[in-house]
C-alpha cells in the first residue's frame, strides 16, 4: 500500500491477489452486522510522535533514603517513576490503571514498596481534567498495581500513610467535578484498602481537598473541607461545612478548627512542621485570605501574609509546604513558587522551569533537595531551586485538538495545555522527532489551528482570551488580527462584543485558501488576512445572558474567559459545497448554512444543553454527518453520537454499546472505508465497522488516556490526547480489509505497507525522542491458528521481472548460524522472523536482498547483510503448508532523492558487481581453505612423506597465507582492529558496497572508478589463486592421487 509516512498524495496501484480462492472485495462491501474478531489487528501499534515536553502533573513524592528515587502524578498521562532524579521517567500505571488523571501519591513511610495512588486530580479544570476512578495500590514499589476501592467518589487529592503500619492509610475524596455526590470527605482504611470507612462527611457540596498528619503522632489530622462545584459557566468555591478539621483520634472523629480564620472559606491548603508539630500554617481561600499560621495546633490562627498573589485562583492552586527541618521556611504553590523563612511574614519567588505549581515534597534528609510539580511536568532540585531537572524529558503533554497538513513528511498541530502550539513532524529524515524538530505556530495552548494543508505558509490559531494571531512559516512573524480586540480578562462575558470560548474554532476554506472563518457567538470570515472582517451569521447559540456573568464566586471571580458560555465551539466545513458551513455551539446548538451565511438552519440533534463536541462530514456522502455530543460538563457523561443523512432533518443516535460513562469528544469516518468509525472518547478509542451499530475498542497500545480529537490522514489514524501528546495509528489497511469471514481463514495477508529507500540523513542530540515508522516494507497477515514447531513460514520477495530478491523465513538459518560466529562486537547481530502466532502479525523487511555468502572465521566490518534493492514494484509471497497468498506493493524512492531511472540502474549494477565480487571472493577463499586443511591433514597423517611432496605441501600452504591476507586481514577479531591493521580487500568492497547503497544516484564518478580499480585488482587476486592452483595444487594432487592415498576434493 502506498505509504503516507514520507509521501504526499495518493498514489494507486494495483494490487494482486494470487490465490484462487480469494476473491475480489471492496472496503465497502463489508458493511456489518455483527463485531469483526479484534485478532484480526489486535496486535497493530500507535506510534508516539511527541512531543516530550511535560504536561501538568499535581502529584510528587520522593523516597526517604533514596534521593534519585521519585514519582510523578499527571493529570492525565498516568504515574511515572524516576531512578536517576528526573534525567529520565517511565510510566508504570499504564497497564492497569483504568485512567490516566492522578491526584495523589504517598509512599509508606515505613515500607518504600508499599504506594497507594489517588485518581482524578484536585484543579478541576473546565475542560483537560478527567474524572477519577479509585485508589490504586502498590506492594512491590510500583512494578503492579491494584484497583482498593473509591472508585465511584471523583477527584482524590491526597493520601497519607500511617507512619509505621502501611495498612493504615486515609483519602482526602474531593468529589466529583460538575454535580454534588454524597461520597465527599475523608475516607480511612485499616486494612490496606479492603475496605474504607467514611469517617468525614460534611455535605454533599463540600469534599476534602488537602489533608496532613502529625509525623511525630499518626493519631492527629488536619483536613481541609472545600465547598466547591462546576458548570460550564460558573466555579463555585467557597460555602457552608468548608474550613479546616481536626481528628486526634486517626480519624475517628473531627472538629472544625475557627478561631482566628475567616468565616466564610473557600479552598484551603494546609501543611505542618515536622520540626514542630504545633506550627501549622494554612493558605486560606477567603475574603480575609492568605497565609494563616497557628503555633498551637490549630487552637488558634494569624494572618501572616495576606498578598493576593499568593492567594489568586484559589481554585486552581492553594498548596503550602513547610520544610521538614525548619518551622520558619515554607512553600506556597501559586502561579509561581513562593518561599517565605521568616514563618510567612515575607514571601520571595523561587525560579522554575515552568509555572504554575501544585505540590511539592521536600527531603527530610536534605532540605535542599526537592521535587515540585506544576504545569509542565514534575522537575527535582538538588540545590533548594537555583537548578532543576528537565521538563523536556516526559511525554505527558495535553492536545486540544489536531490539525495535519500535506507536506512531505506531514506536519501534526495542536495547542498544549498551558503551553503554546506546536508543529511536530509525523516523521524525520534522521532517527527520531526531538523537541528541535518542533516549533510555535502562534496562537496558544488552547488553539484550534488552520491553514492550507498543500501549502500552510500562513498558519491560523486561536487561544485563550479570544486571540486569533496569523503566523507566517516563511518569516517567523506572529501577527494578532482579533476581530474586535478586547481584553477579556476581568470582564463578563455578556458585556463582549464578541463571545469566544476557550477553544476557540477557525478554519481556512477547502475552496479558497484565502478565506478564514472564525467562531465567536456567531460566524466571522475574512478574505484579507484578518484586516477586514464581516459577520455572517446572527447569534448561533442559546444566548442566555444569565450564563455570561461573573463566572466564580462567591469569594474568587474567575474571569479568564474558560467558562465564557454561549459560543461557538465547532466549525466543520464542506469539502464538496463551497459555502456549506456546519457550525456546533458550546451549549448544543447546531446551525447550517449552505449559501456561506445567507441562511442559516437550526438543526439542533441533542434537545437538552451538552456541547457539540466535533462535527465530521462524510467523505462518502453529501448531507451525511456525525456529530459528538459531550454533556460532562453538567456531569453527564452518556457517550452521545448523532447521525443524519439528509442535512439534519432527521438524526439519529448511534452510540449503543460505548461504556456508559466513556463521553465522546470526537467521531471521525475511514476516508476509503464508507462506515468505518472512529470515536475518540474519555475513556479511550473506539471503532465500528458498521457505521455505528455496534462498538468496539481500538486502544490497542495507547495508555490510558482520553482522546481529544483525531484525524484519519491518507492511511494514518492521527490522535490527540488529554495527557500523553501525540499519536500516530500507521497505515490502517488492516481495519479497512477485515471482515467477519476472515477469522476463518488459515492465512490471509494484508496489503503490506510500501517500502521507502530512505538515504543516509540523523542529527545530534541530548534529548529524548519519538520514533520514526519502520523504514523498510510491512507484511502483515492473519493466522488463524499458530503453527506448530515443526512447521515454518515462508515470506518470498520478488521484483517486478519476477525475480527473487529475498527469502524470509520463520525458521533459523546456517547463514544466521555463520554471521553470528563471525560477530563484530561493536555490531551485534540480530535477526528478527516472522511471527508465527495466531491472530495478527507483522514483519518489516528492510529493503535488503539476500545476504553475502557468509564463510566462517571472517571479521567483515560492515556485515553480510546484502544492500538494499532498488525503487520498483514488487511482490510478497507468504506461505504456510499449501496456503499462499501474493500481494503487490512497492519500494518508493527517497523523496529527496532527483535521480532518473538510468541513474538508479547505474547504481544498481554497481551494488550488484560488489556484491557478486564478495560472494566470488568468499567462494575464492572458502575454497583456497579447503585445500590447505586437505593439504595440512595430508601433513599430520604421513609423517613419513618424500621431501619433495613435503616441501611442495609447505609452499602451497604458504602461499594460500599470503594469498588470505590479501583479500581479508586474518589479524582482525575484535573492536577497533580495524584501525590497528590494514583493511584488505573484502572490507574495501564491502566499504564501497555501502557507499553506492547510501550515497544512491546519481553515482559518484570517483565511486565508480574505484569499483573499476576493485575489480582490477581482484582479477589480479583471482587469477594469482587459480594459478597456484593450476601450476602447484593440480600437479601435487594428481602425484598424490597415483599413490592411490590422497585426493584434494576441493579440486
Amino acid at each position: 500500500m502506498v505509504s503516507q509516512r514520507l509521501i504526499s498524495g495518493k498514489m494507486v496501484a494495483a494490487l494482486a491477489i494470487c490465490v484462487s480462492t480469494l476473491s475480489s472485495f471492496s472496503h465497502s462491501a463489508f458493511a456489518l452486522e455483527d463485531t469483526v474478531n479484534p485478532e484480526l489487528f489486535d496486535k497493530m501499534e500507535y506510534r508516539f510522535i511527541g512531543p516530550y515536553r511535560g504536561g501538568r502533573s499535581v502529584a510528587v513524592t520522593g523516597v526517604e533514603g533514596n534521593s534519585n528515587l521519585y514519582f510523578m502524578g499527571t493529570a492525565g498521562g498516568g504515574v511515572w517513576k524516576t531512578e536517576n532524579a528526573g534525567l529520565s521517567w517511565t510510566a508504570i500505571s499504564d497497564k492497569t490503571f483504568k485512567v490516566g488523571s492522578i491526584g495523589a501519591i504517598a509512599v509508606a513511610p515505613s515500607d518504600p514498596n508499599v504506594i497507594y495512588v489517588g485518581t482524578g486530580e484536585g484543579p478541576i479544570r473546565g475542560v483537560t481534567t478527567s474524572h477519577g476512578k479509585g485508589v490504586y495500590k502498590s506492594t512491590d514499589g510500583g512494578e503492579t498495581w491494584k484497583l482498593v476501592g473509591l472508585d465511584k467518589r471523583g477527584q482524590i487529592p491526597k493520601i497519607r500513610i500511617h507512619p509505621t503500619n502501611p495498612d493504615i492509610a486515609w483519602a482526602a475524596v474531593q468529589g466529583n467535578i460538575w454535580g454534588p455526590n454524597e461520597e465527599r470527605g475523608i475516607f480511612k482504611t485499616i486494612d490496606g484498602g479492603k475496605t474504607w470507612q467514611h469517617v468525614l462527611k460534611v455535605n454533599v457540596d463540600t469534599g476534602a481537598a488537602d489533608l496532613a498528619i502529625d509525623p511525630s503522632n499518626p493519631r492527629i489530622l488536619y483536613a481541609s473541607m472545600w465547598h466547591h462545584g462546576r458548570t460550564p459557566w460558573f466555579i463555585k468555591s467557597g460555602g457552608e461545612g468548608g474550613g479546616l478539621y481536626k481528628s486526634t483520634d486517626g480519624g475517628e472523629s473531627w472538629d472544625k478548627l475557627e478561631k482566628g480564620l475567616p468565616t466564610l472559606i473557600g479552598k484551603v491548603g494546609v501543611d505542618i512542621a515536622a520540626s514542630n508539630p504545633k506550627r501549622l500554617y494554612a493558605i486560606v481561600e477567603a475574603e480575609e485570605g492568605g497565609v494563616y499560621r497557628s503555633d498551637d495546633a490549630g487552637k488558634s490562627w494569624s494572618l501572616m501574609n495576606g498578598d493576593n498573589i499568593l492567594k489568586a485562583r484559589a481554585w486552581y492552586y492553594n498548596h503550602i509546604k513547610v520544610d521538614p527541618n525548619d518551622e520558619n521556611t515554607l512553600y506556597v504553590m501559586n502561579v509561581q513558587l513562593h518561599k517565605s523563612i521568616d514563618g510567612g511574614k515575607t514571601f520571595e519567588t523561587v525560579s522554575l522551569p515552568h509555572g504554575d505549581t501544585h505540590d511539592m515534597w521536600i527531603n527530610p534528609e536534605n532540605s535542599l533537595n526537592m521535587i515540585n510539580a506544576n504545569d509542565g511536568g514534575a522537575t527535582v532540585t538538588f540545590d533548594g531551586g537555583e537548578s532543576w531537572s528537565s521538563i523536556y524529558n516526559q511525554p505527558t503533554a495535553q492536545f486540544y485538538r489536531v490539525i495535519t497538513d500535506n507536506l512531505n513528511p506531514y506536519y501534526v498541530y495542536g495547542g498544549q495545555q498551558d503551553n503554546s502550539t506546536m508543529a511536530t513532524p509525523s516523521q524525520t529524515w534522521g532517527d527520531g522527532m526531538g523537541i528541535e524538530d518542533q516549533f510555535a505556530v502562534g496562537g496558544g495552548e488552547s488553539a484550534h489551528i488552520a491553514f492550507n494543508p498543500d501549502d500552510p505558509t500562513l498558519i491560523y490559531a486561536t487561544t485563550i482570551n479570544g486571540t486569533l494571531t496569523e503566523y507566517n512559516r516563511d518569516t517567523g512573524l506572529t501577527r494578532p488580527i482579533m476581530p474586535y480586540p478586547e481584553y477579556v480578562f476581568g470582564r463578563n462575558a455578556r458585556d463582549q462584543k464578541y463571545r469566544t470560548n476557550w477553544n476557540a474554532p477557525v478554519v481556512v476554506s477547502k475552496h479558497d485558501p484565502d478565506t478564514v472563518y472564525y467562531g465567536t457567538q456567531m460566524i466571522l470570515k475574512t478574505t484579507d488576512r484578518g484586516v477586514n472582517w464581516q459577520e455572517i451569521s446572527p447569534d448561533l447559540t442559546r444566548n442566555e445572558p444569565e450564563k455570561q456573568g461573573l463566572n466564580g464566586g462567591p469569594i474568587t471571580n474567575e474571569q479568564a474567559g474558560a467558562e465564557y458560555y454561549n459560543t461557538v465551539f465547532y466549525i466543520a466545513e464542506s469539502a464538496v459545497n463551497k459555502g456549506e458551513l456546519w457550525v456546533g455551539a458550546d451549549d448544543g446548538k447546531l446551525h447550517i448554512t449552505r449559501d456561506e451565511g445567507k441562511n442559516w438552519k437550526d438543526v439542533t440533534p441533542h434537545k437538552k444543553e451538552a456541547q457539540v463536541n466535533a462535527i465530521e462530514l462524510s467523505p462518502h456522502a453529501q448531507g451525511r454527518a456525525y456529530v459528538a455530543v459531550a454533556g460532562y460538563k453538567l456531569n453527564d457523561y452518556t457517550p452521545y453520537i448523532y447521525k443524519t443523512d439528509n442535512y439534519g432533518k432527521r438524526w439519529k443516535r448511534i452510540d449503543e454499546g460505548l461504556p456508559e460513562d466513556a463521553f465522546v469528544r470526537v467521531v471521525r469516518e475511514d476516508t476509503e472505508r464508507e462506515g468505518m468509525l472512529f470515536a475518540g472518547t474519555e475513556s479511550g478509542m473506539f471503532i465500528s465497522f458498521d457505521d455505528g451499530k455496534h462498538w468496539q475498542e481500538l486502544d490497542l497500545n495507547l495508555p490510558p488516556v482520553a482522546i481529544t480529537d483525531m484525524q484519519v490522514k491518507g492511511d494514518d489514524l492521527v490522535i490527540a490526547t488529554q495527557g500523553r501528546g501525540f499519536w500516530i495509528l500507521d497505515d490502517i489497511a488492516p481495519l479497512r480489509e477485515v471482515h467477519k469471514s476472515l477469522d476463518n481463514e488459515a492465512l490471509f495477508q494484508f496489503e503490506p505497507v510500501d517500502g521507502i529507500r530512505l538515504l543516509s540523513g540523523g542529527g545530534m542530540t541530548d534529548q529524548p525522542q519519538a520514533k520514526n515508522p519502520p523504514r523498510g516494507a510491512t507484511f502483515r497477515y492473519y493466522l488463524k491458528d499458530a503453527l506448530e514447531e515443526e512447521q515454518t513460514l515462508r515470506i518470498d520477495i520478488f521484483n517486478a521481472d519476477n525475480e527473487l530478491v529475498r527469502t524470509l523465513s520463520s525458521a533459523p538459518s546456517a547463514f544466521e548460524k555463520c554471521a553470528k560466529g563471525n560477530e563484530d562486537v561493536r555490531s551485534p547481530v540480530k535477526f528478527k522472523h516472522p511471527a508465527t502466532k495466531a491472530g495478527y502479525n507483522e514483519f518489516v523487511w528492510d529493503l535488503r536482498r539476500e545476504p553475502l555468502n557468509c564463510i566462517e572465521n571472517v571479521k567483515l566490518f560492515g556485515g553480510w547483510n546484502g544492500a538494499r534493492v532498488m525503487p520498483g514494484d514488487y511482490k510478497a509471497k507468504i506461505t504456510v503448508g499449501e496456503q499462499a497468498q501474493t500481494r503487490a506493493f512497492k519500494v518508493l524512492p527517497d523523496p529527496r532523492e532527483e535521480a532518473d531511472k538510468a541513474q538508479l540502474q547505474v547504481v544498481e549494477k554497481s551494488i550488484q558487481a560488489t556484491e557478486s565480487l564478495l560472494n566470488d571472493l568468499f567462494a575464492h577463499l572458502q575454497k583456497a581453505r579447503d585445500v590447505r586443511a586437505q593439504l595440512n591433514g595430508v601433513s599430520e597423517d604421513n609423517v613419513m612423506l618424500a621431501s619433495d611432496v613435503s616441501a611442495s605441501i609447505e609452499r602451497i600452504v604458504s602461499a594460500i597465507d599470503d594469498w588470505e591476507a590479501l583479500v581479508i586481514q586474518p589479524k582482525h577479531q575484535t573492536f577497533e582492529d580495524d584501525i590497528n591493521w590494514p583493511n584488505m580487500l573484502d572490507r574495501q568492497v564491502r566499504f564501497l558496497m555501502d557507499n553506492f547503497d547510501r550515497t544512491g544516484a546519481p553515482a559518484q564518478a570517483g565511486a565508480l572508478k574505484r569499483l573499476e580499480d576493485l575489480e582490477a585488482k581482484w582479477q589480479q587476486y583471482k587469477v594469482q589463486l587459480e594459478t597456484l592452483f593450476g601450476e602447484e595444487v593440480k600437479p601435487l594432487n594428481e602425484k598424490l592421487s597415483k599413490q592411490g592415498a590422497f585426493d584434494l576434493e576441493s579440486l
